[in-house]
């Protein structure tokens, strides 16, 4: 006889709930913007800086640029992570890159003027998901630090065609789930990163079985808990900005 035991997951929560979610903007008092983001248990600080320069290989085009750095703090895990000292390891590159293209994904870097804007996640705690959070996160601290552009008159609106955010989904035991924990993206037989815009257009994906091979169907059910997450997602990352005093069109 086999026994199922039922699939508990952290906060009690469905398979298509998020875990509770929080955005506090301007963390980081220095920063041109920031935010804090906490989702469970990963807490991410966003900061971004606005440099009056863009790269070298930019120069004379009069458009800007947008880049993200990622760490992870030495005991933002159970055990010790040793500092990136030599520059940032292969993970870290992987996803500090996923960052920067998910941001300017949503940015008109011809309306930015020629400078560039940085965003700094730095993991402070992780139980899985820490670079869809900081995809979430960072958008927060990148409208910010646009808006103190604006306020300052260097820019004249915000160029932004609309919001990002990203979000994991997978499959636990059978079960198609969305933002899984740390246990739960240890056992998942599927495991997604997913990174759209507000209005629900796919900026990346990524993929893959760790096992079995998952089928059409299971694929169309992640990408629609998926959705449903970054939908949440977005009107959060609204009503935060809303409550900072940045007003953003629903795009």
């Amino acid at each position: 006889m086999t026994i199922v035991i039922p699939m508990r997951r952290s906060y009690e929560r469905a398979t298509n709930q998020l875990r509770p979610v929080e955005i506090i903007p301007n963390e980081a008092p220095y920063a041109e913007g920031s935010a804090l983001i906490k989702i469970g248990e990963t807490h991410v600080l966003c900061a971004a800086t606005v440099d009056e320069n863009v790269p070298r290989w930019m120069k004379g085009r009069g458009s800007g640029w947008v880049t993200a750095e990622y760490a992870m703090l030495p005991r933002s895990s159970p055990e010790r992570i040793e500092r990136e000292r030599r520059g940032a390891g292969g993970r870290s590159q992987e996803i500090q890159r996923l960052v920067g293209r998910s941001l300017r994904a949503v940015v008109e870097m011809d309306a930015l003027g020629e400078r560039s804007i940085l965003i700094d996640c730095d993991v402070l705690n992780a139980d899985a998901g820490t670079r869809t959070a900081s995809i979430t996160g960072g958008y927060v601290a990148l409208v910010l630090a646009l808006d103190s552009l604006r306020q300052k008159r260097l820019i004249d609106r915000l160029p932004l065609t609309g919001s990002v955010a990203a979000v994991s989904v997978g499959i636990v035991g059978g079960k198609a789930v969305l933002d899984m924990s740390y246990d739960e993206d240890h056992r998942a037989e599927v495991d997604f990163n997913v990174v759209m815009t507000g209005t629900g257009r796919f900026v990346e994906v990524q993929g893959t079985a760790e096992g079995k091979p998952f089928t059409q169907a299971q694929l169309d059910r992640l990408l629609a808990l998926a959705r449903s997450g970054i939908e949440r997602l977005a009107s959060l990352q609204r009503d935060t900005l809303k409550h900072a005093g940045v007003t953003m069109p629903r795009k």
